[in-house]
């Protein structure tokens, strides 16, 4: 679909803001039938194995991305074929939460269509890739089945929402879990274009706008909202655009304290461009959750920027217009004052291995998947063990946002059927005592070979790297102590890595930025050290560091805590961060 009419936003309700002609996407956005496009077209065309430029834009407003495997790119490209053309789907499963069912269906489905393997996500959810274009309607299919969709999986509007996994807090994490659910289905984009394309359902009229919140351009780009329950901080909250923290009493939720203006996304050599760490603005209740949600994203909506794509988060909205003016604007569509920011406190931001006792007498079982990713291998066959758990299991999956996976509400009674099962398949967590702390305490992004953005490799790569930390761990006596570190195959930071101890972005193949000094439980940026270097000046700054680490620490100080303390990085200063 080519879009040749610019579109006008209407500022008049601002009057500081005068009428602007949108970007090109706002354009495209507009024109676009409610997200329809030409992307029924673009499906049956046996030409190509991809589909027409705009439907990829419009595409990922449901969660599906076009891709082509880069490893053989240029071979192909010397052959004078297409890029070998695929699609990842992501699916929206808010507070990551999976019946057995959808778990079957989904191994199901990624052994007959996704090249046997499937992925957890950062975002407690799962990514099929390699889908062929005609297998797209087929897989969006198997997943109605099960009553799960990839809407609003990604695109100009909310994400997939996300919610603390603390299992042992079985009544509280219910609660909050209930509230994520509500969540995404409240902010969920209205249009039918998804059920019609890939479902096969038959257009109906409407009364009134099609999409009543959003209209024709949706949001200026990705809106993310996280629910955190203190003492975990494991979404990493203060990325999020919203961000909800739960204030207890007694173990009651009282309400939850709003952060506003998280993102760590940048651009390489766009320094405008900057991760932002949430602003804590305020306490609401229960029952003023989904008014302030729609307020703070109408405010989003209406001033965020839609010229320049580069700098239409949330996150730049805020520093442009101050906290001070979000937050009237903010009250002022509410039509209430927030009330003072309540006392919480985070102690960590990783998952707790193994097994462990809900409240309810139920119990858990955390597993360490590394970087996500679910397989078969000669070794450890991942994948079927976990598919026969999923055969016997009577509880749930939940997906947590370090890509842990827990087989959770296990009746005591069915206990030592799924540690047999986990130990037949080589899946038990005693089987990574070996790890260090370090290895599990990290994350990385899928990267190449599938990332269209990815300059470097990442998931491939940070397993090898680690192996090689881990020696230096060794050496100063570190390898039971906590260090996060995050990997990413671009400046995007889909991992998360701009709030890590230790973080590495791709830059070239081969090549990072390293950076340091992040805080433990994701209350802090962490700083560059080190840009566009290999692995053996990684190595080098790393040994010098963690050496110092070993031998000045204080009692109990955590490795991000000391880069800066010590001199190795300065702090942030420049208001780019976490101003609770």
């Amino acid at each position: 679909m080519t879009t040749k009419t610019a579109v006008e936003v209407d500022r008049s309700h601002d009057l500081s803001q005068p009428l602007e002609v949108l970007g090109r996407d706002e354009t495209m956005k507009a024109n676009s039938d409610q997200l329809r496009g030409t992307i029924d077209i673009s499906l049956i065309d046996e030409i190509t194995a991809a589909v027409a430029e705009d439907d990829t834009k419009l595409m990922k407003f449901f969660g599906i991305y076009q891709q082509d495997d880069r490893d053989i790119r240029d071979e192909r490209r010397r052959q004078k074929l297409e890029p070998a053309y695929s699609f990842m789907a992501r699916l929206r499963i808010p507070g990551g939460v999976c019946t057995t069912d959808q778990w079957l269906k989904i191994d199901e489905t990624a052994r007959e269509h996704c090249g046997e393997t499937m992925r957890l996500t950062t975002r407690q959810t799962f990514q099929f890739h390699y889908i062929l274009k005609h297998d797209l309607r087929p897989v969006l299919r198997k997943m109605r089945d099960v009553l799960l969709d990839t809407k609003g999986a990604c695109g100009d509007g909310t994400r997939g929402v996300m919610s603390s996994v603390n299992p042992t807090l079985s009544k509280l994490h219910a609660e909050v879990y209930d509230l994520a659910v509500r969540t995404s289905e409240h902010a969920l984009h209205r249009t039918r274009a998804y059920d019609e394309i890939f479902l096969g359902e038959e257009r109906k009229p409407v009364d009134g706008p099609e999409e009543p919140f959003y209209g024709k351009q949706y949001m200026p780009r990705k809106f993310k909202i996280g629910f955190a329950i203190p003492p975990s901080n494991d979404i990493d909250v203060y990325s999020q655009d919203l961000g909800f923290i739960a204030i207890t009493r007694n173990g009651e939720l009282q309400g939850f304290n709003v952060a506003i203006g998280g993102g760590l996304g940048r651009t390489d050599r766009a320094p405008e461009t900057y991760p932002r760490l949430a602003s804590v603005i305020g306490f609401i209740t229960v029952d003023q959750l989904f008014d302030t949600i729609d307020a703070v994203m109408s405010v989003q909506r209406d001033y965020g920027d839609r010229v320049n794509r580069a700098h239409a988060r949330f996150k730049y909205t805020v520093d442009d217009k101050g906290v001070p003016w979000i937050k009237a604007e903010v009250e002022r569509r509410l039509g209430a004052k927030l009330g003072r920011a309540r006392k919480y406190t985070f102690t960590s931001n990783g998952d707790q291995l193994g097994w462990v006792t809900g409240e309810d007498g139920r119990e858990h079982c955390t597993l360490f998947i590394e970087n996500g990713r679910i397989s078969n291998t000669p070794e450890r066959p991942m994948m079927d063990g976990l598919r026969a758990i999923a055969e016997a299991h009577t509880g749930t999956f939940r997906m947590t946002p370090n890509q842990s996976l827990i087989i959770s509400e296990v009746e005591p009674g069915d206990r030592p059927k799924i540690e047999a099962l986990l130990q037949e398949y080589g899946l038990e967590p005693s089987t990574r005592a070996q790890s260090s702390a370090l290895r599990l305490n990290s994350m990385a992004c899928v990267a190449l070979p599938t990332c269209g953005l990815a300059m470097a490799e990442s998931e491939r790569y940070l397993p090898e790297l680690i192996t090689k930390i881990e020696g230096l761990l060794a050496t100063h006596g570190l390898t039971e102590e906590p260090i996060t570190i995050r990997m990413t195959g671009c400046p995007n930071g889909c991992a998360r890595p701009y709030i890590a101890e230790i973080a590495l972005t791709g830059r070239a193949p081969g090549k990072y930025n390293l950076y340091l000094g992040g805080g433990f439980h994701g209350q802090r940026l962490n700083k560059m050290l080190l840009e566009n270097v290999g692995e053996p000046q990684i190595l080098e700054a790393l040994d010098d560091a963690l050496g110092r680490y070993a031998a000045e620490r204080e009692p109990g100080e955590r490795f991000g805590d000391f880069a800066i303390r010590a001199g190795i990085v300065p702090e942030v200063t420049e208001g780019r961060f976490f101003n609770d």
